[in-house]
Formats: structure tokens, sequence, C-alpha cells
């Protein structure tokens, strides 16, 4: 694969996660925290903010690795 279409596909695929990550917590903290306090909503909001870095993680990591020499 080409490293441009290569850099595109992540860039997108990366994009997308923000987004739908970003949409999916939020709706996840309107419908289920509205009853429990402030260190609950900070604890949600912290774990869940850290937590899109994983997948992020094996996205950069695909990014990265160097395609296979031909031959």
């Amino acid at each position: 694969m080409p490293i441009r279409l290569k850099k595109l596909i992540g860039t997108i695929l990366l994009v997308a996660l923000v987004i739908i990550y970003a949409l999916i917590a939020s709706a996840v903290a309107v419908t289920r925290l509205a009853e429990y306090g402030s260190m609950a909503h900070f604890l949600f909001f912290l774990f869940s903010g850290l937590l899109w870095v994983l997948p992020a993680m094996v996205i950069i990591k695909w990014l990265i690795i160097e395609p296979r020499p031909k031959g």
C-alpha cells in the first residue's frame, strides 16, 4: 500500500474515532450520570477522556509500520 494512501486512511480513521467516541461518551454521560454527583462525573470524564487513546495507538502503530520489501 502506498504510504500516502496509508496516511490518508489513518487520518480519516483517527478523525472518525474521535468524533464517534466523543458522541458515545457524551450520550453515556447524559443518560447514565444524571443522578450521580460531581465526583462520578469527574471520574467518568477522566477515564473516558483517556480511554480513546488505546484505539488511537493501534491506528498510529499501523501507520508507522514499514511496508514489507517486495521480492
